[in-house]
């Protein structure tokens, strides 16, 4: 008989974007090593995006999800309808607002109602562990109390940072203090840590003297195989220019104004390119980026297709020529290594990294066909840009190693979660928390 396992997941289809990928990847394969996840989550709600692929995906794979009513700002909006995505002035004070009134996030409406579900769960049915991931950071909170009154290990996954988060806004030092407490206790609680890279595993270490080395785990986002795969490579859309693509949403600093610039201005110097050159955007594309496109004359050679469902935007990835990326400068920057960085190279195509110091710099030098250059400086990325079209033209692109790549693949990444669960087994009936040595 397979270990069961309690996964608690508010973002989970069809909820879109790229927060729900790690989940919906770990429970489909988990199974292939003798653990049976049962999800806990939502009902389905408002969202940005709205992913029904993902959502058969899942069906297809017999993942059991039982789901939970919320009281959250998204029950404002439809249920099963996108929400439009707002100017990133408005997002960003609500984010300020919300974030100064809800602790530990806007989510902790769903808290009781998922843990009432949780105990009925837990009574009824013997499971082995408990793995939560966050944000939002109300899931940790959920799995900490089940944890606790039911004396079933807890793991926790980190797909961003907590307090450390360099998205979060604290009103007072007392908004802070009061989100560190939240996540000391939820650390105390945990029988093991799981983060995406090793900068978050750092900060978690040098804030919390009472965790040791080896109470963190590191396994990183991935892409899955099975989405790569192409029963009708004719049906693609290929198209005979070299194409640059970007698939995500921009926020906060994170943008594609000094992209488009350098775009424009190497367009300007060389012009015979805008016959050769075209720039796809995959993904939610505000207004005032258009307005960018149009103000800077690249409506000939800018090519938007907003939200796709996953599997269409790989097509996307599949049939381009360069893929680029971009986080901002600000605050902890260096600690996030978004999704996309991930799914880039499970195309194995060349990434143009408009980053900061830090992990995704360094994962995409390690992939040996990447260039990475600050993310607001214009005429490197102009020369980045040219150096590939130079390339490009001579057929002699560079392409991510196939063994580099499978470091990241879902199926292998899930074995490792498997193996992280199956190590607590040890420990039945004398369970040991984080900062104790095993």
């Amino acid at each position: 008989m397979p270990n069961k396992v309690l996964v608690i997941a508010y973002y989970f289809p069809p909820m879109g974007l790229s927060g729900v990928q790690r989940t919906l990847k770990f429970v489909k394969y988990l199974p292939k090593y003798d653990w049976e996840p049962t999800v806990l989550t939502v009902t389905p709600t408002a969202y940005y995006a709205l992913d029904y692929g993902m959502l058969r995906e899942l069906n297809d794979n017999g993942i059991r999800t039982v789901r939970t009513n919320s009281i959250d700002p998204t029950r404002l909006f439809d249920a099963g309808k996108p929400v439009k995505m707002p100017k990133e002035k408005l997002r960003n004070f609500l984010s300020t607002v919300s974030q100064a009134v809800f602790i530990p996030d806007n989510k902790i409406g769903w808290k009781r109602d998922a843990i009432k579900t949780g105990r009925k769960l837990l009574r009824e049915e013997k499971f082995d562990a408990i793995f939560s991931t966050a944000p939002p950071y109300t899931c940790h909170l959920i799995g900490a109390q089940l944890s606790k009154e039911f004396d079933i290990p807890l793991l926790l996954d980190y797909r961003d940072a907590w307090v450390d988060n360099p998205l979060h806004f604290y009103l007072t030092p007392i908004h802070q203090l009061l989100h560190q407490r939240l996540e000391k206790k939820v650390l105390r609680t945990s029988y093991r840590i799981i983060t995406i890279n090793r900068r978050i595993k750092e900060m978690m270490l040098r804030r919390y003297r009472f965790l040791s080395y080896n109470d963190i785990a590191l396994i990183p986002q991935g892409y899955d195989p099975e989405d790569f795969t192409v029963e009708d490579p004719i049906k693609l859309p290929f198209s005979d220019k070299m194409r640059f693509t970007y698939s995500g949403t921009f926020y906060r600093n994170r943008t594609p104004k000094y992209f488009l610039r350098a775009l424009s201005e190497l367009l300007n110097e060389r012009p015979e390119l805008r016959k050769k050159v075209e720039a796809v955007f995959v993904g939610t594309f505000r207004k005032e980026n258009l307005a960018l496109v149009e103000s800077l004359g690249l409506n000939d050679v800018v090519r938007i297709f907003g939200y796709l469902d996953h599997k269409s935007a790989i097509r996307y990835l599949l049939t381009s020529d360069v893929l680029w990326m971009t986080i901002g400068n600000g605050r902890g920057e260096d600690m996030i290594s978004t999704g996309k960085l991930y799914e880039y190279i499970g195309s194995r195509k060349p990434i143009l990294g408009l980053v900061p110091e830090g992990v995704a710099r360094s994962t995409i030098l390690e992939s040996g066909a990447g260039t990475v250059v600050n993310p607001d400086d214009v005429a490197g990325i102009k020369a980045a840009m040219a150096d590939y079209i130079r390339l490009w033209e001579g057929n002699n692109l560079p392409e991510i190693d196939a063994e580099f790549a499978r470091n990241y693949d879902r199926l292998k990444l899930a074995g490792d979660l498997a193996r992280e669960l199956s190590n607590q087994l040890d420990y039945r009936g004398s369970y040991e928390k984080v900062g104790v040595v095993h």
